[in-house]
């Protein structure tokens, strides 16, 4: 883990400072400038576009009732291409235009998702109150509004300092 943080944050910076200087010797400093600005703006609006697509995606998933495995998937590795095109170098771009591209994205998710297979556990838990049952979803509501089983109406008083209601001093108890 130490390794993967020193390449992330040494390494990959010194790589990108090396490719902008390369490219920069090889077709001018103006151009070079250009290109990074033009790759911003191309990466925040393809970050726009597809996230709208994924948001949709997870939206049309949730209302068919389905786990948005997928969505979220897609969701996370559009904001990480995203955030790659602009942030200013070719290496990071590479990469973002790579996650950020429905096809390529595809084929990083099914990647990823071989990886993560086996170390997630999804549990799920069922509601002990059936449908219609009292205090169960669907089922009639209490004066105060709850209709879950986690809800819970109730009424809170404010205490004085010391707890007790008065505002005389407690005994203190000395440490030894």
């Amino acid at each position: 883990m130490a390794l993967l943080l020193v390449a992330l944050f040494i390494v990959v910076p010194i790589a990108e400072i090396y490719v902008i200087i390369k490219v920069g010797e090889l077709i001018g400093i103006w151009p070079t400038i250009f290109l990074l600005l033009a790759d911003a703006l191309i990466g925040s609006w393809l970050l726009r576009h597809q996230g709208r697509g994924a948001w949709r995606r997870f939206n049309e998933a949730i209302g068919q009732r389905r786990l948005p495995g997928k969505e979220v998937a897609d969701g996370a590795l559009i904001i990480v291409g995203g955030t790659l095109l602009v942030t200013p170098g070719f290496l990071s771009d590479i990469v973002g235009i790579v996650l950020l591209v429905p096809p390529t994205r595809a084929l990083v998710r099914r990647v990823l998702g071989r990886f993560m297979v086996g170390r997630f556990a999804f549990v799920t838990v069922a509601n002990s109150f059936p449908r219609g049952g009292t205090g169960g979803p669907g089922g009639p509501r209490s004066a105060g509004g709850a209709n879950r089983p986690y809800d819970f109406d109730g009424t809170a008083e404010e205490m004085s300092p010391n707890g007790n209601g008065t505002d005389r001093e407690l005994p203190r108890i000395e440490e030894e």
